[in-house]
């Protein structure tokens, strides 16, 4: 199963946070950001946006004297015994985070032995999940998250899962023609999200955008109530922004 696009933004802000974390856990006695500037050979722009990311996430914490060192997330990830848990406390955290930030329930997806698997997610009452009406796995070519999964694999590999899940119609705006689908997966930019404006449920709309590291196909997604697809848009956007946290999550 090969990928068809380029990595995107979240992915190469998870390549540049995972050398600064290199760099701070092999100085315990801590780092400072003209030294760390100097052994990532990153900016000072993009450092700093980089360990105020960190910072927020507590993988590094700043010392009184300025310097940076290794914080509580990474060493919680960085210890042998209930790693499992503490991977999946520290993505729910994350999550829960970016639900408040944009204002939308958010997911996490990944694709799976040719499957559409939902792994986790956050929502509260303020920001609702979308009620699966139809199981995601038969309704890939209907949700954001399942068109976003499905972008990221080759063209044998999508029209496999489409033969295996033919495209029904779920309401009157969703694409039930297999070349139209692939045609509009195919011209989808690696770093737009992808929309679904109540073609999987009628009265909610959602995003999504990439998450892929290597060759594991994964997504970060958010839905909305219709009334407020105005939002939709500024939402996407800020959910690709706040991916990078999520991937890294993934990473360590």
């Amino acid at each position: 199963m090969a990928l068809t696009q380029e990595p995107t933004a979240p992915y190469r802000s998870a390549q540049d946070a995972l050398r600064v974390l290199e760099s701070v856990s092999r100085r315990p006695a801590g780092v400072t950001a003209a030294e760390l500037a100097r052994r990532t050979g990153l900016t000072a722009g993009r450092l700093s946006a980089l360990l105020r990311m960190l910072s927020e996430e507590t993988y590094v914490v700043r010392t009184a004297d300025g310097a940076y060192v290794t914080g509580a997330a990474l060493c919680r990830l960085g210890a042998a015994h209930g790693r499992d848990r503490a991977v999946r406390e520290r993505l729910q955290h994350t999550l829960d985070r970016l639900r408040d930030s944009v204002g939308a329930a958010v997911y996490v997806s990944r694709y799976i032995d040719g499957e559409v698997s939902l792994t986790q997610c956050a929502q509260s009452p303020a920001a609702p999940a979308v009620h699966e009406w139809v199981d995601f796995r038969s309704a890939a070519h209907a949700s954001a998250i399942g068109k976003s999964l499905l972008g990221q694999l080759d063209v044998g590999a999508r029209r496999d899962h489409l033969s295996r899940h033919r495209p029904a119609r779920l309401t009157s705006r969703t694409i039930t023609s297999e070349r139209a689908l692939l045609s509009r997966l195919a011209a989808q930019p690696p770093t737009v999200p992808v929309l679904d404006l109540q073609e999987y449920a009628v009265g909610t709309v959602c995003a999504a955008v990439p998450i892929t590291a290597g060759s594991a196909v994964g997504c970060l997604a958010l839905s909305l109530p219709a009334r407020q697809a105005h939002r939709l848009r500024q939402a996407a956007e800020r959910l690709n922004r706040g991916a990078a946290p999520v991937l890294l999550s993934l990473t360590l």
